[in-house]
């Protein structure tokens, strides 16, 4: 994958380049990000030349609290998980009951975000950050189509090292003071571990047999599977 550096966009990469057997993911088809409620001319320059449609992850009351800054995009919204993000904060809960709840009670949003994927546009999937809900449906995506599953749990683990340092301190600062007993909210807020990624896909893998036969549970149909796969490897 290529971590990118586009001024207004945080933890921006290209996933292109990942290994799926003898093949790769191909560049420039699929990327991640963080909001793009900050993005500027020069973001802007960018998506125009290399995004055709972009899928927002984010519930109501963020995209409200924090919309795109650009207009003109084409715009899927695929709203991933019912609750607010901060009703997961409060609650305290663990990243890994988080991306259960995801992809137990979000499975046709995530069925959604493939469908989208399958279309063969190149694709920019973000959240807020481009770390929980991103992270998870990207992984899907690429261990359906049979990429490696190490380089999955990279990517996704990339991530924490993408967010700003400054804005992490202020999280945990912010959680701490508020949520003193919530343990596990600064995890959620700011972490994006190995492990954690690694144990959701094994346990799809126990319970479904594979990613994309959670997928095909889930809706989406064969033609749809094997379209991801021609748009995503090459």
């Amino acid at each position: 994958m290529t971590v990118l550096t586009v001024p207004g966009i945080t933890n921006l990469r290209d996933v292109g380049g990942i290994p799926v057997g003898s093949s790769r993911v191909r560049e420039g088809v699929l990327f991640r990000s963080g909001n793009l409620a900050h993005a500027g001319a020069e973001a802007e320059e960018f998506l125009a030349a290399r995004v055709a449609r972009v899928i927002d992850l984010r519930d109501d009351s963020e995209v409200g609290a924090e919309p795109c800054a650009l207009p003109g995009l084409r715009i899927d919204r695929v709203p991933l998980f019912s609750g607010s993000v901060a009703s997961f904060l409060l609650g305290d809960v663990s990243l890994t009951g988080l991306y259960r709840h995801i992809v137990t009670g979000g499975a046709d949003r995530i069925v959604q975000v493939v469908r989208i994927l399958s279309e063969g546009e190149s694709t920019l999937v973000h959240c807020t950050l481009g770390k929980d809900r991103t992270g998870v449906s990207v992984a899907l995506a690429l261990a359906a189509v049979g990429a490696d599953r190490d380089a999955i749990v990279e990517d996704y683990a990339l991530t924490a090292s993408q967010l700003p340092e400054s804005r992490n301190r202020a999280i945990a600062k912010w959680l701490e003071e508020r949520l003193p007993i919530a343990h596990d909210a600064i995890a959620v807020a700011t972490q994006s571990p190995a492990p954690v990624m690694r144990e959701l896909l094994e346990t799809i893998d126990a319970e479904h047999g594979s990613a994309a036969d959670y997928l095909l549970a889930s809706g989406l149909t064969r033609a749809e599977l094997e379209a991801l796969g021609t748009a995503l490897v090459g």
